[in-house]
């Protein structure tokens, strides 16, 4: 386990080989996250399984499984760009989607869109920040 310890509402970034994988914590050691609708909870996300597909599955799941062997921290990067939404809502919000499928984009709608749309109102993944939203 990584420390601090997450806090209601923390984004918890999974450093996975070649991408990050994002979810929100929402206590007793869960959270919440989108996996690729073939079911495959393993993957964790996985940007090559769930570039291929454009439908995603919004997870509760044991932050500890989520994570694996992987290596991973709280990263709240944006507090200071953004009000947060109250740790509350955040955890009410997240978990009013369990279980949904939810469209899926690697370029403007994937995991780290779907964490921060939670915690601040605002859809954004600096990871694929480089990539034109819009290609011609």
């Amino acid at each position: 386990m990584a420390s601090p310890e997450p806090r209601l509402g923390d984004l918890i970034e999974i450093f996975r080989p070649f991408y990050r994988h994002w979810a929100v914590y929402v206590g007793g050691g869960y959270v919440v996250h989108v996996v690729p609708s073939s079911g495959i909870s393993g993957a964790g996300g996985s940007s090559i399984v769930s570039s291929a597909l454009d439908r995603a599955i919004v997870k509760k799941e044991q932050l500890c499984d989520v994570v694996g062997k992987d290596r991973y921290k709280v990263n709240n990067k944006h507090d200071d760009e953004y009000n947060p939404f109250p740790p509350s809502n955040i955890v009410q919000q997240a978990e009013e989607l369990v279980g949904r499928e939810l469209w899926y984009s690697l370029i403007c709608k994937n995991c780290e869109h779907f964490v921060n749309e939670l915690r601040y109102g605002v859809s954004r993944s600096d990871q694929v920040g480089h990539i034109p939203q819009k290609l011609p």
